[in-house]
């Protein structure tokens, strides 16, 4: 599974997490607990263990939405997509122990309506969302141990 290369809207964002990458999995991967830290996700809810045809129902800005996990390779990437609202999102996250922490690198592509009707302000949006939760991800796991 990957982004699509060709919707209207396609974002990337990287950071350096100063921690391990076995911290910085298991905060990822820990899907229901991802509200406790990540403030823009009021609930999220993994249906089953955490494998390719999983399903997780999660809130955000409002919206209510269904992913289906589509790979994971432990420890270095995990993708979902789904849709909400009109959008059909897809989500590739990859992790790479660097010699100062791990490189946390995600994109996403959004295609449909909304997105057709509105890319530059939705390019933004995703933009802010995903540099937010990156952020929030870098946080918590550098002051974790």
């Amino acid at each position: 599974m990957d982004i699509d290369r060709e919707a209207p809207v396609v974002v990337e964002v990287s950071m350096i997490a100063a921690a391990s990458l076995e911290t910085v999995w298991r905060l990822q991967t820990d899907i229901d607990r991802w509200p406790t830290w990540q403030h823009d996700i009021e609930e999220a809810h993994l249906a089953g263990p955490i494998s390719a045809g999983s399903t997780v129902t999660w809130r955000t800005h409002g919206l209510s939405l269904t992913s289906v996990i589509g790979d994971l390779h432990p420890m270095r990437r995990i993708a979902w997509g789904g849709s909400g609202q009109g959008i059909d999102g897809i989500h590739v996250w990859t992790f790479d122990a660097v010699a100062d922490g791990v490189r946390v690198h995600t994109a996403e592509s959004w295609d449909g309506p909304p997105v057709i009707a509105d890319p530059d302000g939705m390019r933004s949006a995703l933009a802010s969302s995903l540099t937010a939760w990156l952020a929030a991800l870098t946080s918590v796991a550098e002051t974790t141990h």
